[in-house]
């Protein structure tokens, strides 16, 4: 239950006294906190407390039960202003004050620069600016999946409004009717760099009202203006509500009003002092000397675990495409989506859910649109606020799928996955028209680094099919198993691929597994090792080389950024091994093969085919012959190579 009743007129005799005293001490303590660390951003925190005091103490939120189900949200976007927001999570008992102030930015903590979701009351790892309002957004969504009602309220700072993401976020909540989300703008009128209208110009009332927000302006430190302007905005209505708030950068400290440096400057020792003085608070409080002590015993937090919601679904059952038809992967994965959704259908609320930017038909989501409207979300061009809406969503026990083209979903959006990595979401992002095979649209289109790229998000888990069998059962893996998941395919249709009977390989007893190494083809004077799309084509190489007389293994790894030892210590007793892949040869299967090997103590002759610039425009065909990885490129390749393999290029 919130501590104050957000209904009434006009803030209470009782609460005023409350916000009275909390004011001093989160004061206070976000002075000693910078102070301590010698780093951090008091000014922005000062500025938005009177905001944040209101928030935290009318939101049906639970310190002794901080992540229950059905709690409203306070999705802190400017997570710059974290002294600001932990001192008021210490005021309603979620956080032990001590601890905080004399860990805050200390190694082995949780109360880090940036708000961290592992914190009590914090519901979004934030600091990369624009994202919040986006996060809240996929909040909303999941109370609304589950058949909940809640509030979600997204503070914000006034020089983050020059993001663009934030605009996407605005659009999508009008075009969804998400009234509960109510934003809030704290408007201080600096940020790092001085005044903000220098710094970049910009009408932001106009802007919210533009995208069809109702706005209101208050004062950001009357607390009557505050309290009438966000009951009334959590109250709903026919638009959703941003709420500006004029506010003072550095507010109750007069050598900090409204001086930008505050924004990220600790006070000196002499300020310090003078902060004392202002405050009118018993001297006694501001010793540091305790905190001190406490800090320099680097005690581990005693925070509660921060609990991972997984959506627990059935696969379904996998679908066999067999020989003699060609099948697109694209269109493996949409089949597969709609069976595992019509499968965990039964439920009251099907907790899955799909969002696209302007490329259902490409992507081939438009099954599970048909089927299950309601848990389908169409972004439009705005791959940015996608990402985000989605990895939050993902975090709340929601199968997401984030369905796109290479290029977009993983080339623009690399910094909103890496966030939704930290804070243990589980988005399942699924791109098409990855590679060369992305074909005519030429080399904008061309997405040939995903590996690399994704590789370094740490939660992440990388799927690269060689065919349609293997790419439903990948996609059945990867829905019923908990973390982030990339799954990449081309565009063009593929024949499945077989094995040396000519029956589908990645079908029958066929399960997928992460990290393991599919043998094709068994053989001993050398392996092709090779991934995704251009797999049928070393079938087709490595069949003509063995007819022959040439012994060599076919293998396809679908997972390079995740190899199983025992698979690798195999690869190794082979003399040579070629890769082939659609991607670039400086980091991707080959680079990954090259790392595994050599950290397995294993060194052998390696030659990698692949794509080594931008390629031209033309056919998927045309395109892989101008890069040696079609059938007579790669056939010439691996027979040169066997007669003699020299290191790799």
């Amino acid at each position: 239950m919130p501590l104050f009743d957000l209904s009434a007129d006009t803030p209470t005799p009782e609460y005023l006294a409350w916000h009275e005293q909390s004011l001093r001490d989160c004061r206070r303590e976000i002075i000693q906190m910078t102070s301590l660390a010698n780093s951090g951003h008091p000014g922005g925190s000062l500025s938005s407390l009177d905001l944040y005091l209101w928030l935290f103490a009318h939101a049906n939120v639970d310190p002794k039960d901080p992540w229950m189900e059905g709690r409203d949200r306070i999705v802190v976007s400017h997570g710059h202003t974290s002294p600001g927001v932990y001192s008021v999570l210490a005021r309603l008992g979620f956080v032990d004050p001590t601890e905080m102030v004399s860990s805050f930015r200390r190694t082995g903590n949780h109360f880090e620069g940036h708000i961290e979701r592992e914190v009590p009351g914090v519901e979004w790892t934030t600091g990369n600016l624009g994202q919040g309002l986006s996060a809240a957004c996929g909040m909303a969504l999941a109370a609304r999946l589950k058949g909940q009602s809640i509030r979600v309220w997204c503070p914000m700072g006034d020089g983050e409004q020059q993001k663009g993401q934030i605009s996407e976020a605005r659009r999508f909540v009008v075009k969804y009717g998400l009234h509960e989300v109510v934003a809030l703008v704290d408007r201080n009128r600096l940020q790092i760099g001085g005044d903000c209208d220098e710094v970049m110009p910009q009408d932001i009332a106009a802007g919210w009202a533009a995208d069809g927000w109702r706005v209101v302006e208050i004062d950001g430190h009357d607390i009557t203006q505050i309290h009438g302007a966000l009951s009334a905005a959590s109250s709903g209505g026919a638009a959703p509500t941003v709420v500006i708030a004029d506010t003072i950068m550095g507010r109750g400290f007069s050598f900090m009003e409204n001086e930008a440096k505050y924004h990220g400057q600790a006070v000196s020792p002499e300020q310090f002092e003078q902060c004392i003085a202002e405050s009118g608070d018993d001297p006694v409080l501001w010793d540091l000397a305790p905190f001190r002590a406490l800090r320099a015993e680097r005690r581990p937090t005693t925070l509660p675990p921060l609990p991972r919601r997984e959506a627990p679904l059935s696969p379904g059952e996998p679908i066999t495409y067999e020989v003699g038809k060609k099948s697109d992967n694209r269109g493996a994965f949409g089949k597969a989506l709609a069976s595992v959704a019509a499968a965990n259908a039964g439920s009251a609320h099907l907790p899955m859910a799909v969002f696209d930017c302007d490329l259902e038909g490409s992507v081939k989501v438009t099954d599970f649109r048909v089927a299950h409207p309601a848990n389908f979300f169409e972004a439009g061009i705005q791959e940015h606020h996608t990402a985000t809406c989605a990895g939050a969503l993902s975090a709340e026990g929601i199968a997401t799928f984030f369905a796109d083209f290479g290029v977009f979903g993983i080339a623009e959006t690399y910094n909103q996955h890496r966030l939704t990595d930290i804070n243990h979401g589980s988005l399942k992002l699924i791109c098409t028209h990855i590679g060369l095979d992305v074909g005519e649209d030429g080399k904008t289109h061309q997405s040939i680094d995903y590996v690399g790229v994704l590789r370094n998000i740490f939660g992440m888990q990388i799927i690269v099919p060689a065919d349609p069998n293997q790419t439903d059962r990948a996609l059945r893996h990867l829905a019923t198993h908990p973390g982030m998941f990339f799954l990449g395919m081309g565009r063009s249709k593929l024949d499945p691929i077989t094995d040396q009977d000519g029956h589908p390989f990645f079908a029958g007893d066929y399960r997928f597994r992460m990290g393991q190494g599919d043998w094709i083809r068994r053989g001993e004077r050398g392996a092709v090792v090779v991934m995704g799309t251009p797999t049928g084509r070393a079938q087709a190489a490595v069949d003509s080389l063995r007819g022959d007389g040439l012994d060599v293994a076919l293998v396809h790894v679908a997972t390079p950024g995740q190899l199983d030892p025992d698979f690798i210590d195999a690869l190794a007793q082979q003399p040579w091994i070629v890769t082939v892949e659609d991607h670039s040869i400086r980091t991707g299967l080959g680079a990954c093969l090259a790392e595994a090997l050599f950290s397995r103590g294993h060194v052998l002759p390696h030659l990698r085919l692949g794509v080594t610039e931008y390629a031209p425009s033309g056919s998927a065909e045309e395109v892989y012959a101008a890069m040696g990885i079609d059938v007579p490129g790669i056939t010439e390749s691996v027979r040169s190579f066997a007669g003699n393999p020299v290191p790799s290029r």
